[in-house]
């Protein structure tokens, strides 16, 4: 399983060190094996050996530049970052990034070795117009993506069910990963309201591959109670 820890714009450079403190115990006390993604703000970087992965929520594909109020591969590489989040919804809906922007980012730090957790996901007018228009959406989601990147894992977030409260039915985030995994071997990672309620139900599902979680995981205490339940699954499952 592949457990991922998304604070976005929350937590201050101290609160996070607090919270890797009480994950990273968590995962050396109980033997985890699974693996623990989390990505902090920009400013909670620090260049330290963990057994926990940290990435950066975005990043501009440049080695540096005259790119005002953007972070490149030079400041990355000064805190070893080899892990990144491409594509999310609120960076496609919020902030205005086009598909083109997207895969160049993509291909960028592909071509560097990253670890890319690659988003994507539907609003709800999409899912409301049925299977076929839903797919499409998708697939153009995927448009000059290499789904066969050996360091790829694509987490499927439905918009609509981001920060909401709203979760597909188990039946419908099935369907959704059954036709990923027709496209790509990659890991598949749901997100989309996940929380200690029902972390442990959805990683469950086939090709269900892990979580990225958001605001359920800014308490470490539930991020590592989430850590808790996939490490049952294994133990149930034989894995």
């Amino acid at each position: 399983m592949i457990l991922c820890a998304n604070f976005k714009a929350n937590k201050t450079r101290q609160e996070t060190q607090a919270y890797m403190a009480v994950v990273e115990s968590f995962v050396t006390a109980n033997d985890i094996s699974d693996t623990i993604m989390v990505f902090p703000p920009f400013t909670a970087l620090e260049h330290l050996s963990r057994n926990v992965l940290i990435g950066v929520q975005n990043a501009y594909p440049v080695q540096n530049g005259a790119y005002t109020g953007e972070i490149a591969l030079e400041q990355l590489e000064e805190f070893g970052i080899k892990s990144i989040l491409i594509g999310h919804s609120e960076r496609r809906h919020i902030l205005g990034e086009t598909q083109e922007s997207v895969t160049a980012k993509f291909r960028f730090f592909a071509e560097r070795g990253f670890v890319i957790i690659y988003c994507v996901g539907e609003p709800i007018a999409i899912r409301e117009q049925g299977d076929d228009a839903l797919m499409n959406y998708i697939d153009t989601q995927l448009v000059g993506i290499d789904t066969a990147y050996p360091d790829l894992i694509i987490a499927y977030e439905p918009v609509w069910a981001i920060g909401t409260g709203l979760t597909p039915t188990n039946d419908q985030i099935v369907a959704m990963h059954s036709a990923l995994r027709a496209k790509t071997s990659a890991p598949l990672l749901y997100g989309g309201s996940v929380k200690v309620e029902n972390a442990g139900e959805i990683m469950a599902l086939e090709n269900v591959d892990g979580v990225l979680v958001g605001s359920a995981a800014l308490s470490a205490s539930d991020f590592c109670t989430m850590v808790a339940q996939a490490a049952e699954l294994n133990i149930t499952t034989g894995e």
